[in-house]
């Protein structure tokens, strides 16, 4: 059993929410990648570009998430994120109001609407570690343990 398996109480909640947090976007980061058509049919066609807002997007979901586990550069990609969120709103509102499927996700208007305060939780958590990496206790430990059980 590896240590970040073992129940602990060296690292808070906060900091195990930060490892979800980070590892979930960089996971739907990727798909950005993987699927972009899914992600650009939802864009709102006022907007130009749809792919390269897709990959933008997919970038900075994976740099954020990644961000989020570095405590120096911590701050920064909380603040990041909190900017993305709200900058892919649009997208989602687009969703919610024509319906549009996402391959992979469970097709009912009423989830695209749901998605839509989901955005406001995001929001909150990312600003959750907004704070000062010396203010976050356990945030160094928790990256560090994290970086060693990747490497393994």
């Amino acid at each position: 059993m590896t240590s970040l398996q073992q129940p602990s109480n060296r690292f808070s909640r906060k900091e195990i929410l930060r490892g979800i947090f980070a590892v979930c976007l960089m996971i739907v980061g990727t798909t950005h990648f993987i699927r972009p058509d899914q992600y650009a049919r939802i864009i709102p066609p006022q907007l130009p570009e749809p792919f390269t807002l897709v990959y933008l997007s997919g970038i900075f979901e994976i740099l954020g998430g990644i961000g989020l586990l570095i405590p120096f550069i911590s701050v920064f990609a909380a603040w990041g994120l909190i900017a993305l969120f709200i900058a892919v709103f649009p997208a989602n509102i687009n969703q919610a109001l024509h319906s549009i499927p996402i391959e992979g996700i469970p097709h009912h208007p009423l989830l695209y609407w749901f998605r839509l305060p989901f955005q406001a939780v995001l929001i909150a958590w990312a600003w959750w570690y907004t704070q000062k990496p010396e203010k976050q206790p356990g945030a160094s430990e928790f990256a560090a343990n994290l970086a060693s059980e990747i490497h393994q």
